[in-house]
């Protein structure tokens, strides 16, 4: 795409692409930020969006991981393996029910996670100023509606 007098690359954008278009292009550079990010600290994108979750939530059952990254309970059981091994995670025995599992983010452990997303979060800061703060609550309403409509065509699409 080349440079247009007088237009930022973003005002540009808005221009030549469809408003469809622009989105996939976000969704695109998501993925590709996960996967680079998952290569980075030697993992899978699902383990990353599984150790987010985590520090996000806080300790979950294995079922619930399961549930919520649409995993079945083996690759969910394999995903938890690499995040303990990798020292994000450890599971704890039910105290009542030692069958029971639940998995906790290990203090510290997301370290690795929080440097390899600096030069993103720098990135974002950068976006930011360009809004104002009365702009913010529409902008996380739109995130959140789209984040449930993303897993709700995910539980339909597997479904």
């Amino acid at each position: 795409m080349g440079s247009v007098a007088g237009k930022s690359t973003g005002e540009q954008v808005r221009d030549e692409q469809s408003g469809e278009d622009v989105f996939r292009e976000f969704v695109i550079a998501v993925l590709l930020h996960n996967e680079a990010v998952a290569d980075r600290l030697g993992l899978q994108p699902v383990d990353v969006a599984a150790a987010i979750l985590l520090e996000m939530r806080g300790p979950l059952a294995v079922g619930t991981i399961s549930e919520e990254l649409g995993l079945p309970s083996a690759s969910t059981t394999r995903l938890v393996d690499r995040l303990e091994k990798a020292g994000y995670v450890r599971r704890v025995r039910g105290a009542h029910d030692r069958r029971t599992v639940t998995v906790e983010p290990v203090a510290g452990g997301m370290a690795d996670y929080e440097a390899a997303c600096e030069a993103s979060r720098r990135r974002l800061d950068e976006v930011g100023t360009h809004y104002g703060p009365e702009q913010a609550p529409l902008l996380l309403d739109m995130l959140v509606r789209i984040a449930g409509a993303y897993r709700t065509a995910a539980r339909e699409l597997r479904g």
